[in-house]
């Protein structure tokens, strides 16, 4: 196929660096029409990408090998399959709607708040395509710097240290990370990650290799105990940064697992997971308690990000009791297939609350509960917009929230009755918090004389959040082209997650 004689891949990521250069460069007035342009033309760009996508095979497709550092053997080398695709489509779609509604978020330096976006989405679909150990690291850590940035400058009264805390954070996990995968290049002698799959290791081996990227990886999914950066990230984040937290970042950690974890060290992970099963259910169930606690309506959105974000790692570690307990293949792919639809669902529940409550605290200027009620009267359009993403959040039937949780909960309840009453308390926590927040938000008394002078969202406000509805429904109501487009990859993750290495 023609496309696939196409770099694709490195067109991307060399459009989103330049389009970020051209766009610091640029003044604010223009900023945002180039920034708006540049969105369109990567996700057309990413389209080409799912036009020219093969689903009938679990093989890399665009690939892009060239040397980089002979010297080293280290190549540029680069690929999607079913797993990184829907990733790449989601990121791409994300920053257009961040864009849209840039200059409704922040009201200074709108060139270099937009020109850090696309620098994310390169390091962030980096990440999604490398198959070579070291441009990954490369990649990975990138992230960071204008993550990092977004918070410290456009943040809020505590940036600073919100911003510290997440470098420090994933900066230490990721440290740890880099050893365990100069050991593996060295033991294959090849940087290719590929290579690994079938790299035979030891119990022992696999073990190290394991707790080194479980640390980088569970620090950005983020897991209990080590989430705490993530309520202050998304606390003193602008709303645009907050929405890139929970409907990109988190998955960089997920992704992890399933590129890593699984297929490098089955055994390891086989003999870890109850362990991560446990932690899995203890940020469902105690996060969402915690969720349950908070007066800030931002950081309840953020508690309740990483109780949605448990079902990720539970679905991904499911696999090994239910082929224990009952050797049944396809069980154990609708729990993988379960966490890498939740992967993406989140991003439309979690990222539309905080795209919405960021344009509400544009206007209101506060985060508590309690001094919000009443906005209903006049925002009737944004509370439709805020109710629908509400009961996404939730899980409701019909919206895209529903189908990744239920696919885990199926796949729990033919393994241990327990794990699955337990991760479905997080059904009853979340519309416990998620209509409480959403009563006393939009339908409770007037308390603050601001709120009588709000005025509802404007048509490109409209257009944007739109886009994420659109998502939350198409999802919800047919998921079939998501799930075609990953259940070759996941049959054969499944596949080599299941095989011992010794």
């Amino acid at each position: 196929m023609l496309l696939h004689k196409l770099p694709l891949i490195s067109i991307l990521i060399s459009q989103s660096l330049f389009s970020g250069i051209w766009i610091l460069l640029s003044s604010d007035d223009r900023a945002k029409n180039i920034a708006i342009s540049s969105s369109i033309f990567s996700l057309f760009l990413g389209m080409l990408l799912y036009l020219g996508f093969d689903t009938s095979t679990a093989n890399m497709q665009f690939v892009e090998n060239y040397s980089w550092i002979a010297s080293l053997k280290i190549n540029y080398y680069v690929g999607i399959d079913g797993i990184s695709l829907p990733l790449i489509l989601l990121t791409l779609f994300i920053n257009l709607i961040i864009v849209l509604t840039a200059n409704d978020l922040v009201n200074q330096q709108i060139s270099y708040y937009l020109g850090l976006f696309f620098f994310l989405q390169a390091m962030v679909v980096g990440v999604f395509v490398a198959l070579n150990t070291f441009l990954f690291y490369l990649f990975w850590e990138g992230m960071l710097i204008p993550m990092y940035l977004c918070i410290g400058i456009w943040g809020s009264q505590l940036r600073s240290y919100a911003a510290i805390k997440f470098f420090i954070y994933t900066f230490f996990g990721s440290v740890i990370m880099l050893l365990a995968l100069i050991y593996l290049s060295i033991k294959a002698g090849s940087s290719s990650i590929i290579s690994f799959y079938n790299l035979p290791l030891s119990l022992y081996e696999q073990s190290f290799i394991l707790f080194a990227l479980i640390l980088a990886f569970a620090v950005k999914i983020p897991m209990w105990p080590v989430h705490t950066w993530l309520p202050d990230a998304h606390t003193e984040a602008p709303a645009g940064g907050s929405v890139i937290l929970a409907a990109l970042m988190l998955k960089v950690g997920a992704y992890g697992f399933f590129r890593f974890c699984l297929p490098i060290t089955p055994d390891a992970c086989l003999e870890a997971s109850w362990l991560m099963i446990a932690l899995s259910l203890i940020a469902i169930v105690n996060i969402g308690l915690v969720a349950l606690a908070q007066h800030d309506m931002k950081r309840l959105i953020a508690y309740s990000s990483v109780a949605h974000m448990g079902f990720v790692s539970l679905g991904c570690f499911m696999i090994y009791p239910i082929f224990k307990n009952s050797g049944h293949l396809p069980s154990a792919q609708l729990a993988l297939s379960g966490a890498m639809v939740q992967m993406i669902t989140h991003a439309f529940g979690s990222g539309g609350m905080f795209l919405a409550f960021g344009l509400l605290y544009e206007k209101i200027h506060t985060r508590l509960i309690a001094d919000m009620g009443g906005i209903v009267q006049k925002m009737p359009y944004f509370t439709a917009f805020f109710m629908i993403f509400v009961l996404s959040n939730v899980g409701l039937p019909g919206t895209a929230g529903f189908v990744g949780e239920f696919m885990v909960l199926v796949s729990a309840v033919q393994t241990n009755f327990w794990v699955a009453l337990l991760a479905g308390l997080t059904l009853v926590l979340s519309a416990s918090y998620s209509l409480f927040m959403f009563k006393r938000v939009f339908y409770g008394p007037i308390t603050q004389a601001n709120i009588e002078k709000l005025e509802d969202i404007s048509p490109h406000q409209y257009i944007a959040l739109s886009l994420m509805v659109i998502g939350i429904f198409f999802i919800g109501l047919y998921p079939q082209p998501l799930i075609k487009i990953m259940d070759k990859s996941i049959a054969n993750l499944v596949q080599l997650a299941l095989q011992a290495k010794f």
